[in-house]
């Protein structure tokens, strides 16, 4: 047996994507795979160490793994006229985010690359993503930059949405905000990397057809969200996109970085390469 390290967050929509790999429910033939569980900034970091053989990353990430890594076609994580949003406690109009600190979840998330692209002028802290909207509950921050599941539960909690980075991208592109990727590291080799995608591919169909129990699995990493809102979450994160990318969602990869690099968010430029 082979063992192949699947390193990816520990929250619903992934959870709910790998749930035939991680419980079995597949056929891995001469792979095991072991599912490393961290937050998206620990992962970006690892990948830049090259330290699994598949991970998710930021696509905003992508660049500086690319000489190790190469995109998987199945596992993104697209924001399709929804993606991460900067909250606040107080009503606050967009002007009013010039030159105010935000806390972010990350430095290489695409959260934080699209935030720089809307709006260069807003000031930064990086700050653990589960700990964002406590902090500006408290005051410590008058907004916050939130992703995962406090896209759906911000206003549970009191706190008003200022912009969505998902809306206004696709107003500016018409397409959608590529977030966060699959990656497979290229020494495997192009026969056992397109085998790995296949199996990822299958575990992705398997949960989608087997939703109830998919979703079921998925419950515990959904921090305080019901199954209804999981649900939800997971349907917006694991869809069409997920399975392909398409032209379309390979285009908005290719156009968002380079508006990164264009804009000196991102200091390398890149080609961007998808496993066939």
């Amino acid at each position: 047996m082979q063992t192949i390290h699947i390193a990816h967050s520990p929250d619903s929509d992934d959870a709910f994507m790998f749930y035939a790999l991680a419980k079995e429910k597949i056929d891995t033939g001469s792979f095991q795979f072991k599912h490393i569980l961290s937050d998206i900034e620990t992962l970006n970091k690892k990948a830049e160490q090259c330290t699994y053989e598949v991970s998710a990353i930021s696509i905003h990430n992508y660049p500086y793994v690319a000489n190790d890594y190469i995109l998987l076609p199945t596992g993104s994580s697209m924001g399709d006229q929804y993606g991460p949003m900067i909250i606040a406690k107080d009503d606050l109009d967009e002007s009013d985010l010039n030159g105010m600190t935000v806390a972010v979840p990350g430095e290489r998330t695409t959260a934080l690359l699209a935030m720089r692209l809307y709006n260069p002028e807003i000031r930064y802290e990086i700050v653990p993503f589960d700990q964002i909207m406590p902090q500006v509950l408290e005051g410590k921050y008058k907004a916050g930059l939130i992703i995962h599941e406090g896209q759906l539960t911000y206003e549970d909690s009191g706190l008003k949405k200022i912009v969505d980075m998902g809306e206004w991208w696709y107003e500016e592109t018409g397409l959608p905000l590529p977030l966060g990727g699959n990656v497979i590291r290229r020494d495997l080799g192009p026969e056992l990397m397109k085998r790995v995608s296949d199996l990822i591919r299958e575990s992705i169909q398997y949960s989608l057809d087997h939703r109830d129990e998919a979703v079921s699995y998925a419950l515990q990493y959904a921090g305080d969200m019901d199954r209804d809102k999981a649900d939800k979450f997971v349907g917006m994160y694991v869809n069409h996109w997920t399975l392909d990318y398409g032209e379309r969602g390979r285009k908005a990869v290719e156009m968002l970085l380079t508006e990164g690099y264009n804009k000196g968010i991102i200091d390398i430029p890149v080609k961007v390469e998808f496993q066939e």
